[in-house]
């Protein structure tokens, strides 16, 4: 049996209000093809389907579409389970119906935990999956009148380390073969590379386990949300694979993967990985003003032909006119759709941070919180509880 591990496709994803969709549908084109050649039984998502807790219909469509093409392919089982990005409700809505069709979605933490946890049959092969997708802290945690951070910090950690237990409980109980175990998950794993894509979705450290704190009796631990490929804390048992497409140009520097898992004769034989294609050349272009108009020539289209897009770097002692460089890159195929200063200031005001903005998208709300405290004089180095306070408020807003 072969089993794919895949996450955070971020479909509807804008590169700086750039649409990202022809490179997501050749994505999906790829995947399908590889699909089909590497003879793929069982495909795992976990998590960050979508960008957006409500895609758009374009997005919907892509998503819909590739699940029904799957069923000309070798593969035979689909598991998806929801990310911090993803609306529970928009991925459970068709689950009864994706069912029929061997494709089980776990949207949310369940009541009941035999929701989460599936036995695959193929060819005499069986494995047991936790779909375990993103868990909301109002999902495992009974709040307390009164508690404090640290109490709430203790109590979801707890929380989330016991449902992987009780997964691990319902998977041993239901294995009665020995079969390999597979968990998913979708979180912030201790000792794992950031880039500058990834939301915080925790306050303070809230909810950050390390690779220990996993049930042993899992065999892999297919996880999502840190969009680097990486195994953590050198267990090579529980790995991030990495999101498909480049979402941030800080993720230009290393290539984008998809994790494959063979299992035979009961045990997961080999965990190797293959390289996703780049479909669309980013660059970043660094030095002076000059350096970086000579490099223009350089910036070509890569085979699948889509408009290269650039973010410029200039290592100028002050600030300078850009004028005359986006006059020269008028005469080449590509897209500058970044330029900034190496020295410039790091922490602006808020009336700078919204002048340079081209969207008020850009802006972190984090970022604004802790600019107006400066502003104030308040300092949060010294009242470390506040910015916690924040962070809560604002995960409970963007979990509704």
């Amino acid at each position: 049996m072969k089993i794919l591990h895949t996450a955070d496709w971020h479909l509807g994803h804008r590169l700086h209000e750039q649409s990202q969709v022809e490179e997501q549908l050749l994505f999906l084109g790829w995947l399908e093809d590889y699909i089909k050649t590497q003879h793929i039984d069982v495909l795992l998502i976990s998590g960050d389907v979508f960008d957006s807790g409500s895609p758009s219909n374009q997005s919907l469509h892509m998503y819909y579409n590739f699940l029904m093409k799957l069923q000309h392919t070798n593969c035979q089982s689909v598991i998806i389970t929801g990310g911090n990005h993803d609306s529970p409700g928009t991925l459970n809505a068709p689950k009864d119906l994706l069912k029929a069709l061997s494709i089980y979605v776990v949207g949310k933490a369940s009541e009941h935990i035999e929701d989460e946890v599936f036995e695959i049959n193929i060819d005499n092969e069986k494995v047991i999956i936790g779909a375990v997708p993103f868990l909301r802290d109002g999902d495992i945690r009974r709040a307390t009148a009164g508690e404090t951070f640290e109490e709430l910090t203790d109590k979801y950690k707890t929380a989330l380390i016991q449902h992987y237990v009780k997964v691990a409980t319902q998977c041993k109980e239901m294995n009665t073969t020995e079969a390999p175990v597979i968990a998913m998950g979708h979180l912030f794993a201790m000792g794992g590379s950031v880039s500058d894509s990834e939301q915080n979705i925790y306050v303070g450290t809230l909810g950050h386990i390390g690779e220990e704190d996993f049930p042993s009796y899992f065999d892999y631990v297919a996880l999502g949300h840190l969009h680097r490929p990486q195994i953590i804390g050198g267990n090579q048992k529980v790995r991030y694979s990495g999101s498909p497409n480049v979402l941030s140009f800080s993720e230009i520097d290393y290539d984008k993967k998809v994790i494959l898992l063979t299992l035979e004769q009961n045990k997961i034989t080999a965990i190797t990985d293959d390289i996703i294609p780049n479909f669309r050349n980013i660059q970043r272009l660094s030095g002076t003003l000059q350096d970086c108009i000579s490099q223009f020539p350089k910036i070509e289209s890569n085979g699948f032909n889509l408009t290269p897009w650039i973010e410029i770097v200039l290592d100028e002692p002050h600030s300078v006119n850009t004028d005359e460089l986006k006059k020269e890159a008028e005469n080449y195929a590509f897209e500058i759709l970044k330029i900034s200063l190496k020295k410039q200031r790091k922490i602006k005001g808020i009336e700078e941070l919204l002048a340079n903005s081209k969207s008020i998208k850009e802006l972190q709300p984090t970022e604004v919180f802790k600019l107006k405290c400066k502003e104030m004089d308040f300092d949060l180095d010294k009242n470390p509880q506040v910015m916690d306070a924040f962070e809560e408020i604002l995960q409970a807003v963007k979990n509704q």
